[in-house]
């Protein structure tokens, strides 16, 4: 008996622990709302020296606060389009670091030529991420048209189902 109650706990967390924290990868952690590029980074951090048995063991890492701890209990996700957007913001963002970093190790500019410089990079960057944000908001607002229509046409198809069906009735009823 206290195996199959065992079992059946076992069952019932894999269910719904949709992420395991200590085997995740990057991409699957920041599935998570409320975790980025730079706090999946921190987990896979603290998971190389310590164990995590549950998402409370997140409060011991900088950052992390209730509402991240939350949503991993939760199971809350962001949408794949979401994902993807972290992604190349966290790729917009270490392109533009590492600039910043090379304007910083120049010896040939000026204070006010670095500072010019560095302004031009980071509204390059912002620019780049509003457009990510911009396609990424394109792609989501694509999803939900089309689920929609497909919504829409088994709606559609249910009611052509079911006059078929009125019509056979009456048609038998004669």
């Amino acid at each position: 008996m206290k195996k199959i109650i065992a079992i059946l706990m076992l069952s019932v967390s894999v269910m719904f622990a949709a992420i395991n924290l200590n085997t995740a990868s990057k991409d699957e952690l920041m599935s998570i709302k409320g975790i980025g590029p730079v706090k999946a980074d921190a987990i896979i951090k603290y998971r190389k020296s310590n164990r995590i048995n549950s998402a409370d063991d997140l409060q011991k890492i900088k950052g992390f606060g209730p509402g991240v701890i939350s949503n991993i209990k939760k199971g809350r996700t962001v949408s794949k389009a979401k994902v993807e957007q972290k992604k190349k913001n966290a790729k917009i963002n270490d392109k533009k670091n590492k600039q910043i970093k090379k304007v910083n190790k120049s010896k040939n500019m000026t204070k006010e030529e670095k500072s010019a410089k560095k302004k031009e990079i980071k509204s390059k960057a912002k620019a780049k991420k509003q457009k990510v944000a911009e396609k990424s908001k394109a792609k989501k607002e694509k999803s939900k048209a089309k689920k929609a229509k497909k919504k829409e046409k088994s709606k559609l198809k249910k009611e052509k189902k079911s006059s078929s069906k009125k019509t056979k009735k009456d048609n038998n009823k004669k």
